[in-house]
């Protein structure tokens, strides 16, 4: 992966350069080596400062999602080697299942409500994709990584929407288990 990205104009603002061609230094290592404490979640909970200008963001969130995706095969790979396809292949169902259960409570009831007063995701929205998702876990249906990573919910506040956080650390899981399979 190249750590050479477009930069946004001098007025407009970007990821800091440093911050960024830093975190995927250390990242390269730890994929070349396979340091097994270095991974998707890594990848994932990455933020950088920003510069006027930075790298171009979608650039740089594009290729994150290109390495996450790395990082999920190349665990893959190696939980094969240890344990065997059948093992891996019980863990992810495992995985799956887990996830699963979430998405069959009831729409409007499937995450923690948000907070007085705090900006939270719009239940309609939130559940719509859920839905999506009850469809490719239990029917087959086609859907990619990327429907999940660049999902967009509009905007609620508070007990009218579903909390960020929450909603953002399952489609996290959802994302990585999906990256996961060839």
């Amino acid at each position: 992966m190249t750590t050479s990205f477009e930069r946004v104009s001098r007025v407009s603002v970007g990821y800091s350069p440093r911050e960024v061609d830093e975190f995927l230094a250390r990242a390269r290592s730890a994929y070349e080596s396979g340091d097994s404490s270095f991974g998707t979640t890594e990848v994932a909970s990455a933020s950088f400062g920003d510069e006027r200008g930075g790298y171009d963001m979608r650039a740089v969130d594009e290729a994150l999602d290109r390495l996450a995706d790395a990082f999920a095969l190349q665990q893959r790979d190696a939980e094969i080697a240890r344990h065997g396809e059948s093992a891996w292949i019980a863990q992810l169902t495992e995985r799956a299942e887990t996830l699963k259960e979430r998405l069959e409570r009831p729409a409007g009831q499937r995450f923690a409500p948000g907070a007085e007063g705090v900006l939270s995701y719009d239940r309609t929205d939130v559940d719509a994709l859920c839905d999506q998702l009850v469809g490719y876990f239990t029917e087959g249906l086609p859907m990619s990584v990327d429907d999940v990573r660049r999902a967009a919910f509009r905007r609620r506040k508070g007990a009218e929407g579903y909390q960020e956080a929450v909603v953002d650390v399952y489609l996290d899981h959802v994302a990585d288990l999906m990256a996961s399979v060839p």
